[in-house]
């Protein structure tokens, strides 16, 4: 075949970095997608789909590493393009009928299994290619690989970066073509001379880009997001779009739309037309219709009228205040100073402006003050003292199937609630409402929460201190610093005798009097409230057949109900078709599990046994390179999480920890090179970054705790400096230890990246379960232990001679 001209390297070098900036933003580009038209928890699928492609790529350099590397100019140009073609289509493929899936079907139908299926191998394409072209990059220059593995991770760092400006620049349907234009520019800088089919191959995926950027595909939400829902309302349409990395706000307006949660059936008014607010699709919140000149509020015929009706309410603060529906009570019912904390920055930015007419300028009256902040850094800066902290309706009528079971609620822990007890007056109460559900989940947790803080607080007689109201669909709950008064007892009373609401929990309640006027499927909740105020609470936590102990921040999932051990009992008691519903979110995490684990084994370990496993030191090269990729996933997953409570917005912990992470790792892989290929070296990398880590399992929380109230711009460097230590260790052990069996077993090489890619792909969803059942740290000593393991073993006499 004709000799090519050899690619420039400085070229060579950049649009290794310009393709990983591609890759990365494309990750992130497609959580926020799947966002949308699905729900959050996918965002760990987006991971280890994108893994899985680097994995099943190094399998096929090994399978025809002669023939790639012959026709090495040729190929990493087209396989960038390719890559930059298959960013911009498979978002349209996967909307589709044959490919689009519904999580919320997932248990009962199975062809939406093999829909599944189909998506991930859609994403998995660009990976794919892309990881390809990197790939061969690295196996053609070995000698050299510290620099092109420096800029393969400076490029998805920087990647991170491009995600959130973006974000901020358009709408989710048309990011996949422009990040494609990035990957397709990779190709062109170091595109060959006298090659047709490149060349032409090159038009054709700008050709694509661009059309898709101009014209792009609709984005089909499931049918049974709230959005989809409330669009099937009469003259309905959707009158606000704002996309951000905050997630994609809509505002939908129809005159059928009312919005009025656990109204009291004593309510004789008229129920005004409202628009609402959707963020990827979700409820949100209603555009109060509010004027200054109200004097009653529809929530005063709502459970949440509790708080108010025990006594006035000068100073309210109002968490996750949303559309600003209790900063409206808050204001009817006299508040003098209220402060609402919203940490969305685009609804708080239509409330100030298109909304502002709807609410009668509700952020602007001069009793309100509106803080665009994360809810617990607000906690964690404030000295003021309240009269009432009310938190947003929990749930959803009818009960919710679990579908955000994976969402960190760090407004939710006990240490949340915590925070909040330090922030009331002498006679301050935080107030939640909850809908009723069953079975019983959300109330009982809610409850269980309260009661433990009084116990945390020194409060021996939790029954002093909590009242609660429940009407046919809503209950509310109040937790008092003070033990409840003679003349506040009365008052709930009252108010629940006026709107026929019943008294759940109140000091001297009788029993009969909890069911006067809504009456229970299962009267047994009672018997599980009472458990909850009594000592035998620990003993219900382990019999319930839901988890409904207190979220903390080491498990922030206050949504997460589902206990594993339950399910036959679940299954007997409610039939194998309908239980999955009650937990369906992290079922699906399961599911992806199994699915991920199997196209892991079939794309990249099955394929290398055609090439067979020669050579000493297999143990070795098993335990190190498969610790090396779960380690280094585990430290990845549980510091996106961990820095979600620190930075405010999951897709800002994603970009920050990402971009820092893989940078700094670059850094290291680059000063590998400098290092010599010895056992004794891989032993000493791969221990520094063991105890590194098990240092950091100590000390990270309280740093981050400490600083949390910082400007977000010093946060950010505060992330950067606190991730970029071990980051820049756990950079070291890969190449080098490529380089230290190439030397010794190059039939190894092979083998090495499949089995790290392999373990790469699991370890995301494996860690997202660890972290639900053991907390993040769990995850992060896992995480160190793997890397003590490939410590330990990188001997002399399991390693390669």
């Amino acid at each position: 075949m004709t000799s090519e001209v050899p690619i420039n390297a400085l070229r060579l070098h950049l649009s290794v970095g310009l393709l990983s900036v591609a890759l990365i933003a494309f990750q992130l580009v497609l959580m926020q997608v799947l966002s949308v038209v699905q729900w959050y928890h996918f965002a760990y699928m987006v991971i280890s789909v994108a893994l899985l492609g680097f994995g099943a790529s190094g399998t096929l350099l090994a399978l025809a590493r002669t023939w790639m590397l012959e026709r090495f100019e040729v190929l990493v140009p087209l396989l960038m393009i390719a890559s930059g073609a298959a960013i911009a289509v498979v978002v349209a493929l996967s909307q589709t009928p044959v490919a689009r899936f519904d999580a919320y079907l997932l248990f009962v139908e199975r062809s939406q299994l093999g829909a599944l299926l189909l998506t991930y191998l859609l994403f998995f394409v660009p990976f794919f290619l892309g990881a390809l072209a990197i790939g061969l990059v690295f196996v053609r220059h070995t000698d050299e690989i510290g620099s092109y593995y420096f800029a393969n991770l400076i490029g998805s760092g920087l990647g991170g970066l491009l995600a959130i400006v973006l974000l901020w620049k358009a709408v989710p349907e048309r990011l996949p073509a422009a990040v494609a234009l990035v990957a397709v520019g990779a190709g062109l800088l170091i595109l060959p001379r006298r090659r047709v089919v490149v060349g032409l191959a090159a038009i054709a995926a700008l050709g694509l880009s661009v059309a898709f950027l101009l014209y792009p595909p609709s984005l089909e939400r499931s049918e049974y997001k709230s959005l989809s829902r409330t669009l099937t309302l009469p003259e309905a349409e959707i009158v606000l779009e704002r996309s951000s990395p905050y997630g994609l706000v809509q505002v939908v307006a129809s005159p059928a739309l009312r919005y009025a949660p656990g109204l009291s059936l004593a309510f004789q008014g008229e129920i005004p037309v409202q628009q609402a607010v959707f963020n990827n699709g979700n409820w949100f919140g209603p555009v109060t219709s509010w004027s200054r000149q109200d004097t009653t509020h529809l929530l005063d015929y709502a459970t949440d009228v509790l708080p108010y009706a025990m006594r006035p309410r000068a100073a309210v603060l109002v968490l996750n205040a949303g559309t600003g529906e209790h900063a409206a009570h808050a204001a009817t019912r006299g508040a003098a100073r209220i402060v609402a904390v919203e940490p969305h920055a685009e609804v708080v930015d239509l409330l100030r402006g298109e909304l502002a007419d709807a609410t009668d300028s509700l952020v602007y009256h001069p009793a309100v003050t509106v803080h665009q902040r994360e809810p617990r850094t607000y906690l964690a800066a404030d000295t003021a003292r309240y009269d009432l902290i009310a938190l947003p309706t929990l749930g959803a009528f009818g009960g919710t199937i679990g579908l955000s079971a994976l969402q960190e609620q760090y407004t939710l822990t006990k240490a949340a609630f915590q925070a909040m007890w330090e922030r009331l007056a002498p006679d301050g109460v935080v107030s939640v409402t909850v809908w009723m559900d069953y079975p019983y989940r959300y109330p009982l947790k809610v409850l269980a929460t309260l009661v433990e803080v009084l116990d945390e607080v020194g409060i021996e007689d939790p029954t002093a201190h909590l009242a609660a109201v429940r009407s046919w669909g809503t209950m509310t709950f109040v937790l008092k610093r003070s033990a409840l008064t003679p003349q506040e007892i009365r008052q709930v009373r009252a108010v629940a005798a006026d709107l026929s609401f019943d008294p759940a929990l109140l000091p001297g309640l009788d029993p009969g009097e909890r069911t006067r006027f809504n009456q229970l499927q299962d009267d047994r909740f009672f018997t599980y409230v009472d458990r909850l105020l009594s000592s035998e609470r620990d003993e219900l936590y382990e019999a319930y057949d839901f988890a409904i102990a207190p979220a903390t921040d080491n498990r922030p999932y206050f949504s997460q109900f589902l206990r594993w051990g339950s399910l036959p009992h679940l299954a007997d008691q409610f039939g194998g078709q309908t239980f999955p519903f009650l937990e369906v979110g992290y079922l699906i995490v399961g599911v992806t599990l199994v699915q991920i684990l199997l196209a892991a084994f079939l794309l990249i370990l099955l394929p290398l046994f055609r090439v067979g496993w020669h050579g000493r030191g297999k143990t070795w090269t098993l335990l190190y390179f498969g610790g090396l990729g779960l380690g280094f996933l585990f430290v990845e997953i549980v510091l996106i999480q961990r820095f979600i409570l620190y930075l405010g917005h999951p897709l800002y912990a994603t970009a920050a920890v990402l971009t820092t992470l893989l940078v700094c790792s670059g850094l290291g892989s680059y000063i590998s090179a400098r290092l010599p290929a010895q056992v004794a070296m891989l032993r000493r990398v791969a221990g520094t970054v063991a105890v590194l880590l098990l240092l950091y399992t100590l000390v990270l929380m309280p740093l981050l705790e400490a600083t949390i109230t910082l400007p977000l711009g010093l946060k950010a460097l505060g992330t950067f400096l606190l991730i970029a230590p071990p980051a820049f260790v756990m950079g070291v052990p890969f190449p080098l230890g490529l380089r230290y069996l190439s030397r010794r077993s190059d039939v190894q090489v092979p083998w090495a990246w499949g089995i790290n890619g392999c373990l790469s792909v699991v370890s995301t969803v494996l860690a997202t379960l660890v972290a639900v059942e053991g907390g993040f740290v769990l995850v992060m000593l896992l995480a160190a232990g793997a890397y003590g393991g490939v410590a330990l073993i990188s001997v002399r006499r399991l390693s390669p001679p």
